[in-house]
Parts: structure tokens; sequence; C-alpha cells
């Protein structure tokens, strides 16, 4: 249902300086069944992406910033962090964001001792960013409870596909509505400022549902003088960042339309996307780039099933968009995986991208040779400046004289000057002990300390010589 489009008024717009039509008005409707979008979502088939061909026009905000759940979706998916542990890597938080806090928020549970403590120790901190908040379940106990605490803004649970609105809390659209919309009134009322998750949007009817819901907090948030964010949340990872692909799987369209059909402002709107399809990284870039000023993540994609969007990716993605990190500090990166690895024994995949202990790694000889002549060959980019983690090879069968040479000059941090080639004398007598190894069975690389022991054997004048 909408309202007249005869009816509706021309202005001229004070950010395209061109004469536009109010969009229309969307009403909520109230279906008695669910909608499902079965064609696009079988179940019992992989999901469809459709086309309409609708296309909507980029609109990057001036500012764009990342937000952390790394201590709440972050922690549904692994053991949980300790106090201390949730503490320090709120410090390294604040360090990577940098000066101009591009790392803007980061939430918390309140429910057990251990998380409130260790919010009450951030807290005590006193940094500006980034902002300590919450996410709680929709009472009003708990919004007392954060309000007490001295949290400024919380996140809500406002599920909005009818997968969830019929089938799991057994209630109709107006229902659901009514129930938000007097939640979000109640946190205002304790003193709060409301962040709307939009569970599952993806799956969502986006016109019948969604931007009637978000036009009634858009009408409420002006009437209570009280900002109310929108977080997009792609629960499932079903978003499609393809120009032309059909809501509600598209992360362009459901940016746009909250934007332009219920009235959200850029500040106000948040993505959260999940990588079950390998879309995390790209969707949250998309949302950006059509107008949401933040995407959610959490260190090191760590989160449910596939994990959410990896944060030290989007540090990457702001720095290509932007061209520079925004005062962000990105060796911390490396300084937090440590930390993450080392404190809590996570299982860090190696490959992960920039992170990972193999990312910068190389095992074939000639990419090794490659890198030996000049690293920017085969390395992304500066990876020992940026991140603190130079390009490396693993010794084995096939990485050459070459892989030898390289592996040396990064493991002992050689400056061009001192750095060793290929034909050195002693690295051929270190491939030869290599190559016996593995003529002999051998299937695993060779250790480090093995590696520093043929050095010893070997290699007594360039120890001598890089020792003065």
């Amino acid at each position: 249902m909408t309202k007249d489009r005869a009816s509706s008024e021309i202005t001229l717009s004070n950010k395209s300086n061109l004469l536009e039509q109010d969009p229309y008005e969307y009403e909520l409707q109230d279906v008695p069944e669910p909608e499902l979008f079965r064609e696009m979502f079988p179940y019992t088939e992989v999901p469809k992406i459709a086309y309409n061909y609708r296309r909507v026009p980029m609109n990057m905000p001036d500012k764009i910033y990342i937000t952390d759940t790394t201590f709440r979706d972050g922690q549904q998916s692994r053991a949980p962090y300790t106090t201390e542990q949730m503490v320090h890597i709120y410090k390294l938080l604040h360090k990577l964001g940098g000066k101009n806090g591009i790392i803007r928020q980061t939430e918390f549970f309140v429910y057990s001792e251990k998380d409130r403590k260790a919010l009450e120790q951030c807290m005590e901190l006193g940094y500006e960013f980034p902002e300590i908040t919450t996410w709680i379940r929709a009472t009003k106990s708990d919004f007392a409870l954060v309000r007490d605490i001295g949290i400024k803004e919380t996140g809500i649970l406002v599920s909005c596909s009818d997968y969830h609105i019929f089938n799991k809390m057994g209630l109709s659209r107006k229902q659901a509505l009514d129930k938000y919309i007097g939640i979000v009134s109640d946190a205002i009322d304790a003193g709060l400022r409301p962040r709307c998750h939009f569970e599952d949007i993806t799956r969502a009817d986006f016109y019948g549902f969604v931007v009637p819901f978000a036009t009634a907090l858009m009408r409420l948030s002006e009437q209570s003088g009280i900002p109310i964010k929108i977080r997009a949340c792609d629960t499932m990872g079903y978003g499609v960042p393809y120009p032309g692909v059909a809501l509600p799987r598209s992360v362009s369209g459901i940016i746009y339309g909250l934007q332009h059909y219920a009235g959200v402002p850029c500040e106000m709107l948040e993505w959260h996307g999940h990588n079950d399809f390998y879309k995390g990284v790209v969707n949250a870039s998309t949302a950006w780039l059509y107008g949401a000023q933040a995407v959610n993540c959490s260190l090191l994609g760590i989160g449910e099933r596939t994990g959410n969007v990896p944060l030290e990716a989007m540090v990457f993605e702001y720095a290509q968009l932007r061209g520079d990190f925004g005062g962000m500090e990105p060796r911390v990166i490396t300084e937090i995986a440590d930390y993450i690895v080392k404190e809590t024994n996570y299982d860090l995949p190696p490959m992960t991208p920039f992170v990972g202990r193999n990312f910068n790694l190389t095992r074939a000889g000639i990419h090794a040779d490659g890198l030996l002549k000049d690293p920017e060959i085969y390395n992304i980019f500066d990876t020992d400046t940026i991140l603190g983690r130079p390009p490396l090879v693993a010794v084995s069968n096939v990485c050459g004289l070459a892989g030898i040479a390289l592996w040396i000059n990064n493991y002992y941090r050689l400056p061009p000057e001192k750095a060793v080639n290929k034909k050195e004398p002693f690295i051929a007598k270190i491939k030869e002990w290599i190559d016996a190894q593995y003529d002999a069975g051998r299937i695993t690389v060779i250790s480090d300390e093995e590696m520093i022991a043929q050095i010893k054997l070997h290699g007594g004048d360039f120890l001598e010589r890089i020792s003065k």
C-alpha cells in the first residue's frame, strides 16, 4: 500500500541539487501467511540469485567506520575469553583504531559476572574509542542493568524475516512491529540509544515489513530526539553484492532502500554480515559504497558457523577505498593475531589473509627466486613495513637455492648490503643435505631449528660476516 504518487511533493535536493519527488511511503503488509521466498530459498536446493536489473547509485558516506563484535558474536563460536584477555584485546583494538577512532565501537554481553567485570575494567581505561556498547535482551530489567553500568548505546534484537516472525516467534507482522516499537520506546525511556538489529534482513519482505518498520523507527527517533541506529544483519550470509540483483538478497538495494524509502541517514546505518557463501568482506564493502557508515566485524572473523566479517580485512578495505589507513595502526593486527593464538590456543588457519602464518609464505622455488630478486614480484604489498611480517619461504625439496637464500635473509632480518644470494657455496651444501632428506623419504618441511643447525655447520664465514 502506498500514498498516491500524484500527491507527493517535488523539492530541490540539497545533496544532488536536482528536483526530486518524494518516494512512495510503504505501509506494513500484515499478510496472513509467511512470505518465505521459496523460489529463491528452496532449502532442499542451493539458494538462487535472482535479478531484476534495478540498479541504485553508489553513495559512499563522508566518513566510514568499523565496529567490532569480538566480545559478542565472536564469543558465540569459541571458548569464552577471560576477563584479562578481553581487557587486553580491547586495549589492542584501541591501539589499532588509531587517533581518529576508525574502529568506532565494540559490543559486550552483560549477563555473566566475567563479562560485566571486563566491561567495567575497559570503561575504566577512559578510551573514547572504541565506544563500549552492549547487546541485551529486550526487557526493562536489562535496560536498567546497562544504564546503571553507564552504557549509552545498546543493541536490541528485532528479527525481521517471516522465518523469525511467524515460524520462531509465532506472531503476525503487525504484532511484531508493535512489540518492537514498544521495546525501543522502553529503551529510550531508560535513557539509552537503541541500535536495532534487523536480524535475517536478506530473507525479509523488504517493502512489506522492513521499510515500514524502519520508517516507524525514524518517526520515533524524530519524536524523541534520540538517534536510533539500524544494523542490517545478513544473518545467514545470503547477501549478494552484484548490481541488478533482486531483493531481499541485494546488499546495495537494502542500503539504498533504507535510506531512500525509510529516511535512515547514513550515520545511523550499519552492516553486519556472515561468510556462509564467501561474500562476507565484499558485502561489507558494498554496504559502505552504497551508504552504510559502519560495518560490523570480529577479530580474525571468529563468529557463528563460517564466521563474521574479519575486522582486519576491513582495515585493508578501508585503506584501499580511502587511500590511507585513516590513522589506524595496521602492525597491531599482527600483535592481535599473535596474542589470540598464543593466549587462547585458537587454531588460526595458516592461509588466512593478513594474519595466518603462511599468508605471505611461498613454497615454490621459482617464486622464491622471484622474491629474492624483488619481493614485489610475489608479495601483495610490503608486508614487513605494514604488518611487521616479511615474506617467507618454506624450506623443502622444491624451494631451490633461491628459497634457502630467501629464508636466511628473512630469518636473520638482513639488510640489502648483508643479504646472501643463491650462489653462496654454503647454500649449495645446505641444499645437498635437504635433497638427501627427501631422497630418504621425508615428507615434512625443514624446521627453523634444522636450518639453524645446518647454517652453523656450513656457514661459519657467513655468521661471522653478519655479526660484524
